[in-house]
């Protein structure tokens, strides 16, 4: 759907219905990774006069080609960690995973070996070292190089030919990538990839460009690593906005 379409169904919701809506720009989901490797170590221990809770991981964080997502190995030897609690030791970095030390985005492509670890015949549960997986990821991230992700997109855009150029240099300076280009009759197909962020309202662009004869499709296509000083901008106001909900 075009912002034509869009603006069509907000002048009938207004005229039919009397409701007056509110439109914003897309969020982008980025995501978060690591690029290096580290181990971490952490002890969940707490007591409250009656049972207490007891458990401890040591993990080692690693990067996966991108794509891959996560995967837990389980590498404990000698028992040192009970069998039954070694899924609560998954469960609490899967979780910690939803939401990323940078910009609160989720971790993907990285791996996690579990490497040993110590528990209490009374004070162990599956809490506890659920509680010990979460932090020790957490803490083990920060460790590991995190970065920025942002979803790249597949675009097609076809416009009369003598558009080309400044189809071109647009998607230049929207950080896209021109893949190719041919021409077919009086109209160019441009092939190209673009950050999502950069395309979230090309579409009124486009038409400005091509006198309206242009038209695009895209899909998504790969994440790739935000460049540093864009990154900052992410995360800062991420920060800022949760801040505000605060």
């Amino acid at each position: 759907m075009g912002t034509g379409h869009i603006e069509v169904t907000m002048e009938k919701l207004a005229r039919r219905f009397k409701l007056e809506a509110e439109l914003g720009v897309p969020k982008v989901p980025y995501r978060e990774t690591i690029k290096g490797r580290t181990n971490s170590r952490y002890r969940h221990k707490k007591q409250t006069g009656g049972r207490g809770q007891f458990g401890e991981c040591e993990i080692v964080l690693a990067p996966k080609p991108r794509g891959e997502g996560y995967e837990f190995l389980d590498k404990i030897v000698g028992g040192v960690i009970s069998k039954t609690f070694i899924p609560a030791v998954d469960k609490g970095i899967r979780d910690a995973s939803e939401r990323g030390p940078l910009a609160g985005f989720p971790v993907v492509d990285f791996q996690v070996e579990l490497i040993d670890g110590k528990m209490h015949d009374v004070d162990s549960s599956e809490q506890a070292f659920k509680m010990a997986g979460s932090q020790a990821f957490k803490q083990g991230v920060m460790q590991a190089n995190p970065t920025l992700l942002e979803p790249i997109q597949r675009i097609e855009i076809v416009a009369p030919e003598e558009n080309t150029g400044d189809i071109m240099g647009d998607l230049s300076s929207r950080r896209g990538q021109v893949q190719g280009f041919e021409t077919k009759g009086k109209s160019t197909v441009v092939r190209a990839l673009v950050p999502l962020s950069e395309i979230l309202r090309y579409e009124p662009d486009l038409r400005s460009m091509t006198s309206g004869r242009g038209v695009y499709h895209a899909v998504f296509d790969h994440y790739q690593e935000v460049p540093h000083e864009m990154a900052q901008k992410i995360i800062d106001a991420a920060k800022k906005e949760k801040e505000e909900e605060e």
